[in-house]
């Protein structure tokens, strides 16, 4: 056992430039001054955040008529009366185009400003690109891009989230999400990066950078939202908004490194954990929010909840006796706005008489209406809270749509390729079959013109399926399509469904290859919970029937989690795994399939073999054990379908030569990694080099293997590249029992490829 430990100190913020210090001095005078004029009820407005359907005319506040207009008099009760400073999300969960945006918030901002003229704070859920607007750009979702490893990519695709966000005229998003997400249970796995810290921080930085550039208060870029501060998806039920227990230790070194980066890269609003962590629900957590958000990691932006998760304290979570209590509780804790959604005017009406009865201190408010006011100065909403839309020329732009579909293509996982099977070839005739084959709904996911998705038929109708690109890819003469089984019907139907599942197996005969498309349906957050993680049974038997035919068959996986495949992945010749890949996902796909495109992504999750081994790759050395599964067969704990990391090519790559530049460091030295790959095939191809890290042995048992640096490098046939990482001290520490980062001498294990050497740590 080892005993010497290392302290490592807290890593110095970063600092910001002169020019931005004054910006940020002369911004909080005004806020100051500002704030000063203020009477308690328009702080407390200013911190009430209220959804589009409470003022558009409706039958109540919960719905409106279409085509959606503004209610004068609910606009003048919210916003004049009450005060309210912040509008969300958009009316009858639908997608509007820029006009119908730019004419509704126009008038908002005109009704909202009051008689100190602040502007209304209008935000939404931009998540893979802008999500509520019409004709808008669609990326993967982030469980896709995830896959690409290629920070570029990312980093474009925020750029143009941003823009196309504001040309709605809508300046922050709720966006991206940092959750670390090991739980292929979970409903929201593809809202996020995957289940490495690592990997989520690398990306999530780029996300932030690309939505708010240098300088929010740019017309083309908008404050982003990080979120969902913290531990949100690793509940112990893999239900959505269900307890987590999580001890600090595990926290500080899986769950808050994202976070604590994007908050030193500048970052200017965080959205809070709807859950439960340790008993205690984080939007009442002082501990978490204001000990460690606030002073700890020095945030410095805005503090919003989630929907109705103030509510949830005393409707849910039972923590408070009632709902001015569950106000007290999350406003004390740290909480700067509630994303009320509805019933604002008890919000405003019980925060007022907490601080006039003492138990809401008027500093706490002043303090949060700080961060609120600084944020809408920040983004320049006092000078012009809208541009004009010719001022967006490049909003749906082939150029924008060019990015979409790169980034797409870079995310497709090939994971299995029998005999070489892949890429086709031209004339060769094809069944497509299953129920992702012919969808845009399912290519693009929750999030996506709707919350659930639901709606994107209605939108993405000039986007090609996968059925489509196939069939302007190889020609309609060369395409047979039978969906098999359909979402569109419930178990009730099984006749229909076995009809269907006939008529595919019937036209495999007269196929060369059979194109399977199975996956889920979109959903996200408590509608996507699940009680199986199997792929559906009805699809499990069109995949167990179609392999009986004895034609070889590609699987096309399109999910937003992985769904166990294991009961017919024998019988599969080829596997991609799509993800949600976006409007463009049917064409990325159909290129790489008939190898125009040479796959390049990797897995951003371990892909589980079996419902009760949902083991992550960094799992620790006892989960490597064997276990009995019958009375003499054994198979390992750790065995997953496909590893994180994972992911073929068209071409081979041969990694050599890794070198480090010493067999002993100290502890604030850098050691320095290098390894040559080369491109041994016959076709140009992307490959992720990626560099895991091993502590062999610790006082805390240690993970099997960590990412610690991955590159995406693009080679010639022949061509050779030298990679080179650099690990220092933050690489070689974990945190300890204590809560303190620590570095124990000892051996260390770098990893690349099937490349391994030690290196001790003095």
């Amino acid at each position: 056992m080892k005993k010497t430990l290392l302290t490592v100190p807290l890593l110095a913020f970063s600092l910001f430039s002169v020019a931005q210090k004054q910006t940020n001095t002369a911004i909080d005078q005004k806020v100051k001054t500002l704030l000063s004029k203020m009477t308690l009820e328009e702080k407390v407005g200013q911190m009430a955040q209220i959804t589009m359907d409470v003022i558009t005319y409706g039958k109540d506040r919960y719905s409106s008529y279409e085509p959606v207009a503004l209610n004068p008099q609910q606009l003048e009760h919210a916003l004049v009366k009450y005060k309210v400073g912040s509008v969300l999300n958009t009316a009858n969960n639908r997608a509007r185009t820029r006009e119908v945006w730019h004419q509704i918030i126009n008038k908002i901002q005109e009704t909202g400003k009051g008689r100190l003229n602040i502007p209304v704070l209008y935000g939404i859920d931009a998540v893979h690109g802008t999500t509520y607007t019409a004709d808008a750009t669609m990326f993967p979702q982030q469980i896709g891009q995830a896959a690409t490893r290629n920070r570029t990519l990312v980093y474009k695709g925020a750029e143009i989230t941003a823009y196309e966000t504001r040309a709605s005229a809508i300046p922050w998003n709720f966006s991206p999400v940092l959750d670390l997400a090991p739980d292929p249970r979970f409903p929201r796995q593809w809202e996020t990066f995957g289940e490495d810290p690592y990997l989520i921080t690398e990306l999530g930085l780029q996300m932030v950078k690309g939505f708010e550039g240098n300088n929010i208060a740019d017309p083309y870029r908008v404050a982003s939202c990080l979120k969902h501060f913290v531990g949100y998806q690793v509940s112990v039920s893999g239900k959505d908004r269900t307890p987590a227990y999580i001890p600090d230790h595990v926290l500080r070194d899986y769950h808050l490194p994202p976070f604590k980066a994007a908050i030193e890269a500048g970052a200017h609003s965080i959205m809070i954990n709807s859950g439960i962590i340790n008993g205690v629900p984080v939007h009442a957590n002082y501990q978490l929010l204001t000990k460690l958000l606030r002073e700890e990691l020095g945030f410095k932006g805005l503090i919003v909840t989630d929907w109705g998760d103030i509510e949830n304290l005393y409707t849910r979570d039972r923590v408070a006796k009632d709902h001015k209590e569950a106000i007290m509780l999350a406003i004390n804790a740290g909480i700067d706005m509630s994303m009320i959604a509805y019933d604002y005017e008890r919000f405003c009406d019980n925060l007022i008489a907490l601080v006039k009865e003492g138990k809401v201190k008027e500093t706490r408010i002043n303090d949060a209406v700080t961060h609120i006011l600084t944020l809408k100065y920040q983004l320049g909403l006092f000078d012009k809270a809208v541009y004009d839309l010719k001022e967006y020329p490049k909003f749906g732009s082939k150029e924008f749509e060019q990015a979409a579909y790169q980034t797409a293509a870079e995310s497709i996982t090939l994971l299995k390729n029998t005999n070489n099977l892949l890429p086709l070839k031209k004339g060769v005739k094809l069944l497509v079959t299953g129920p992702n084959a012919n969808s845009m709904r399912t290519l693009n996911g929750g999030w996506t013109y709707s919350w659930q998705g639901e709606k994107v038929e209605e939108f993405a109708g000039k986007y090609h399926t996968i059925l489509e690109a196939l069939t302007q890819k190889a020609g309609k003469d060369n395409i047979t399509f039978v969906e098999g089984v359909s979402y569109k019907m419930d178990g009730k139907y099984y006749e229909e469904f076995e009809n269907g599942i006939e008529k595919a197996v019937k036209a495999a005969q007269d196929a060369e290859a059979i194109v399977l498309c199975l996956g889920e349906n979109s959903y996200t957050e408590s509608p996507g919970n699940l009680s199986d993680l199997y792929i559906s049974d009805l699809q499990t038997e069109l995949a167990l029937k179609l392999g009986s035919t004895g034609k070889p068959i590609i699987l096309v996986l399109n999910e937003g989690r992985p769904r166990l495949i294991s009961k017919f992945e024998p019988k599969m010749a080829g596997i991609l795994q799509t993800y949600l890949p976006g409007n463009f996902g049917g064409d990325a796909l159909a290129d790489i399939l008939f190898g125009e495109v040479n796959p390049s992504g990797k897995l951003p999750y371990n892909y589980p073999k079996y419902p009760n081994s949902l083991v992550g790759y960094n799992h620790k050395p006892a989960e490597n054990r064997t276990v009995m599964e019958g009375v003499y067969n054994y198979d390992a704990e750790y065995n997953p379908q496909y590893e994180f990391g994972f992911g073929l090519s068209y071409t081979t790559f041969k990694f050599e030569n890794l070198r480090l530049s010493a067999e002993k460091i100290k502890a604030n030295q850098v050691l320095t990694i290098s390894v040559e790959v080369s491109n041994t095939g016959t076709r140009e191809g992307k490959e992720v080099v990626e560099l895991y890290l091993s502590d062999l042995y610790a006082t805390l048992t240690p993970d099997s293997k960590r990412l610690r640096g991955f590159e995406k490098i693009n080679l010639k046939p022949g061509e050779k590249q030298i990679v080179t990482f650099k690990l220092d001290q933050k690489d070689f520490s974990f945190t300890h029992l204590n809560n303190r980062l620590v570095v124990e001498p000892g051996e260390f294990k770098v990893k690349i490829g099937p490349l391994s050497k030690s290196f001790f740590v003095e």
